[in-house]
């Protein structure tokens, strides 16, 4: 009788090999090999063959693919499905592609499963809901909290196993199949457990010949990692046509859908929703969700025109600068980025001779929000600085702008959505950078500050 072996797989890029290796030849990190047994009987080609031969009397077996003139290809836009969900639609680039296969990570408890919960809720198609984790009565529960009624094409399936999955997808021949999440589910071609390096590569790649061959889209739900980063092998992010992450901090009502990879439209977009208790509302206007009125008459706030994706919106910056209780200062920053807001501190103190070094320094994004935006400079120095001196900012004035190591305020992208943005919620002041003014339009109700150092947006707004 065969005994089984033993191979060594880098958890972070899938490499393989026949011995432990401290660095990865392929990702060059060190200590990610992890020991796994493969049976004797078990190679990759059978575990396309096994899903092949399982998937091939759902619609029949396929032609062979036969190469073809570039020129002959069509160049038509892909059809995609409406999700009926603006937001997930725009981060999709326009809906769901047939045929495509979306990876959704994000923290546990962030709202994955209810978000592709409501959405196929609201779909009139056939849909097969796998679920590795949660029983139909869990999900039954959560369905009746988001919808009234709910429709017989969707049909739940808790299963672990891929050819059992195969086998309920050759019943039911849905249009729309879930797997949540993808890191339980095992096939019985590979010795290791659920989870694994090597299970995971392999389910994968059984469900996206699965999606190509028939054109039927798979959402599949990941797990992350306490870095942040999709569990399992890099490879699984190549593998599927799309990666969204879902963000947001569990202890605020908002949610962010980002895309990092997607083949069928850009990244650069991002959709915002709100946490409810009848599940995740769209929110198509943020800026008037993150500004409040509270904040007037208070010192250490300002408000940034922030572009986060494609979308511009306003975001309230607070600080609160208060005397060191401990010999060392604190520096504390919530949704930006800590090492940066050490550098404007370092610029306020040197060029405009601020003197913070006895003196701790907290930042926070309303909201929950996590912010990358460089814009966001300007309205950071103003906020630490209206607490440190006490005096708050006039409600009606709004800035952005980059700030260099010598003090300067540096462009930024895409001024004119700003502005108009700033104009649309009631603004009347805004500051930008001095070399964003070549070819700008008029604006009749904002009026606009150029401004090329931080003293000089310092001195527009205390005087």
């Amino acid at each position: 009788m065969a005994k089984d072996k033993i191979a060594y797989v880098c958890e972070n890029c899938g490499q393989e090999s026949t011995k432990w290796i401290g660095k990865c030849p392929s990702c060059k990190e060190w200590n990610t090999f992890k020991q796994i047994r493969i049976a004797a009987e078990t190679h990759t080609p059978s575990i396309r063959m096994t899903a092949q031969q399982v998937i091939d009397p759902v619609k029949g077996i396929s032609k062979r693919n036969v190469p073809l003139p570039l020129s002959k290809i069509s160049s038509k836009e892909e059809p995609r499905i409406d999700m009926l969900d603006g937001e997930l639609n725009r981060v999709l680039g326009g809906g769901l592609v047939q045929g495509s296969i979306i990876l959704i990570g994000g923290e546990p408890g962030i709202g994955k499963s209810t978000l592709t919960l409501q959405t196929i809720l609201r779909l009139n198609r056939k849909v097969l809901y796998v679920s590795g984790e949660e029983s139909p009565h869990q999900i039954k529960m959560r369905a009746e909290r988001i919808v009234e009624k709910i429709s017989d094409n969707i049909k739940i399936l808790s299963e672990t196993s891929l050819e059992q999955v195969f086998a309920s997808i050759k019943d039911e021949q849905p249009e729309i199949l879930i797997i949540d999440s993808i890191q339980t589910i095992a096939t019985e071609t590979v010795a290791s457990s659920a989870g694994s390096i090597t299970q995971i590569r392999e389910c994968a790649a059984a469900l996206l010949q699965f999606a190509k061959t028939y054109r039927i889209p798979v959402i599949l739900i990941g797990h992350i990692n306490k870095e942040g980063s999709i569990a399992g092998p890099k490879v699984l992010e190549h593998i599927v046509d799309t990666v969204i992450q879902f963000e947001g901090d569990r202890h605020y009502m908002y949610r962010i859908l980002r895309s990092i990879k997607n083949r069928f439209g850009s990244t650069s977009e991002l959709g915002i929703y709100e946490m409810q208790q009848m599940g995740l509302r769209e929110v198509s206007n943020p800026s008037e969700l993150l500004i409040t009125d509270a904040h007037k008459d208070l010192s250490g706030i300002a408000i940034s025109s922030a572009i986060e994706g494609m979308r511009p919106f306003l975001v309230e910056t607070q600080a609160l600068v208060s005397s060191a209780a401990y010999g060392t200062p604190q520096r504390s920053a919530t949704g930006f980025d800590q090492r940066r807001l050490n550098m404007l501190l370092a610029v306020l103190e040197k060029r405009v001779g601020f003197k913070l070094m006895q003196k701790d320094v907290f930042l926070n994004i309303a909201g929950g929000l996590r912010i990358t935006d460089m814009a966001m400079d300007l309205s950071v120095i103003a906020a630490v600085l209206s607490s440190n001196v006490d005096t708050p900012i006039d409600a009606d004035w709004c800035m952005c702008g980059e700030v260099g190591l010598s003090g300067e305020v540096r462009p930024v992208s895409r001024i004119e959505q700003r502005i108009a943005e700033a104009e649309k919620l009631g603004f009347h002041h805004i500051i930008i950078p001095q070399n964003n003014t070549q070819g700008l339009k008029k604006h009749g109700k904002i009026k606009i500050h150029p401004v090329g150092k931080v003293e000089e947006a310092l001195r527009l707004l205390f005087g």
